[in-house]
């Protein structure tokens, strides 16, 4: 237990800092960039990573610890071996078949000025695709501290190299443009976003070339190949349906309207304010790297599950006050993007409520886990599926990026319910609805109470809505935390 929770503070330092750190680069996108086009553009090649990552994987790296960790397997590397050639032929077929294909795929997808954006994605993708099995080779074998460290290294270089593209190169080209004008062009732009991550990408793969040789050099077992598809196939159908659901918005947008350039505009604005968002998605992650290992120890006994409905209680409780508490001083945190992008923050609450859905969603989907159906994960994210695409491409065209954010609200309400009601069935938990909805109500209230007047100067304004959060802190230490 002591090395489970030392292994989960390390992931979850590299995953949770990573997504910080590369965060904080939206306050340069959205101030360097020209326009919030440009930043469009990104929001909609990334959306489009993600979901090409899942389908790339297709559910392996589950399928990989399951039969490596398999008591009967006497030779490891001879799983290792096995998957690792699969998705270096799967990955490298993509990468073939969209470079054939790069004229007609980037005009499809509206970048048929800048082929090499859809190239370099395509490119990322297919190799971080085929690290993802080294990375779980090294979770597999222990080494948490390499792990992270490749990790973070990684995102350092993104970092640095976007940096120097975006602000260093600019500067030294208006003084010294010799010293940069033999490889920089100071119209490329955006495009210095994805030649950072490529530069990044393939330094990750160097560094994990200790750890792919052994894989390359071992057996690999075609029927255990077969044998790990046929568990996997199933794992994809969910990720599919799980990774549309949060980024369909940024996918289907452009295609709402005739006018890409607009699109383009609207997306920007659309993510660099759902970025603001992401606090919320932070506290989800942070929770599910503690919260997964604690399910899984726990077995299904009457008492654990008076454990589970504490640590919803508990989720519940501190969302609202991070709500709360970015709600409360969005005057202030709207610094976080430039102000072409101001119009957007409307999203704001409607996205974080749509994420704390998640999140709830989230701890309850521990009943489908622990009684092994995880079938209904499925139903659930593709019903989910097809509420946010319909909401999406039926008020898309009129309401703009509102409809992403209210199609992502309604999808995980949804989710949620559902799961809630069919999960009381097949694995029923009290959960303390009173208490959910008490705190649901005293923060919606404080909420109401905090932005329905007007009150200026600013100061006075946050003054008085840090008063309201402190008599929610109040009300939580005086209930919950005697």
């Amino acid at each position: 237990m002591k090395r489970l929770a030392k292994e989960t503070a390390v992931y979850g330092l590299s995953s949770i800092v990573g997504r910080f750190l590369n965060w904080m680069l939206v306050p340069v996108y959205t101030r360097v960039l020209d326009g919030t086009g440009a930043y469009g553009i990104v929001t909609n090649l990334y959306g489009w990573t993600a979901l090409l990552l899942v389908l790339l994987t297709y559910g392996m790296e589950t399928g990989f610890f399951r039969f490596i960790n398999k008591k009967e397997e006497q030779e490891p590397t001879r799983v290792y071996a096995s998957v690792l050639y699969c998705l270096l032929g799967s990955s490298a077929l993509f990468g073939v078949a969209v470079f054939a294909l790069l004229p007609a795929i980037s005009a499809g997808l509206g970048y048929g000025d800048h082929p090499e954006y859809v190239g370099m994605m395509a490119g990322i993708v297919a190799v971080d695709a085929f690290c993802c099995i080294p990375f779980a080779y090294l979770r597999y074998q222990g080494r948490a501290w390499r792990f992270a460290g490749i990790k973070l290294l990684g995102i350092f270089l993104n970092i640095l190299l976007n940096l120097f593209f975006l602000i260093a190169c600019p500067w030294l080209h208006t003084r010294h443009p010799e010293a940069v004008s033999w490889f920089y062009r100071p119209d490329y732009g955006v495009g210095y976003v994805f030649v950072a991550n490529v530069f990044t990408t393939l330094t990750t793969l160097l560094l994990l070339l200790p750890d792919i040789l052994p894989g390359l050099r071992a057996r690999a077992d075609a029927a255990l190949l077969r044998q790990i598809l046929r568990y996997s196939f199933p794992i994809l159908i969910l990720g599919i349906a799980g990774i549309f659901n949060q980024t369909a918005d940024k996918i289907l947008f452009p295609f709402l309207f005739e006018d890409k350039a607009y699109a383009s505009e609207q997306l920007g604005i659309y993510g660099a304010c759902f970025k603001i968002a992401v606090v919320m998605v932070m506290f989800t992650q942070a929770f599910r790297y503690a919260y997964e290992p604690f399910i899984f120890a726990k077995d299904k006994r009457d008492g654990s599950k008076s454990a589970y409905a504490e640590a919803m209680r508990y989720f519940i409780l501190f969302a609202l006050f991070i709500f709360l508490a970015v709600m409360f001083y969005l005057d202030i945190l709207k610094y976080f993007v430039g102000p072409a992008y101001y119009p957007g923050l409307r999203v704001v609450p409607i996205v974080m409520l749509g994420e704390l859905f998640f999140g709830i969603y989230f701890n309850l989907s521990l009943w489908y886990k622990l009684t092994d159906q995880t079938r209904w994960g499925a139903y659930f994210s593709a019903i989910g599926c097809v509420a946010t695409v319909s909401i999406i491409w039926l008020f898309g065209p009129s309401r703009g990026y509102m409809a992403c954010a209210w199609a992502s609200f309604f999808c995980n309400l949804l989710m949620m319910l559902l799961s809630y009601l069919v999960g009381q069935k097949k694995f029923p938990i009290e959960y303390d609805l009173r208490s959910a909805f008490l705190y649901l109500g005293v923060a919606a209230a404080l909420y109401v109470a905090g932005m329905a007047f007007p009150i200026r100067p600013e100061w006075l304004r946050l003054g008085y809505r840090t008063i309201l959060l402190g008599l929610f802190v109040l009300f939580m230490v005086k209930r919950d935390f005697k």
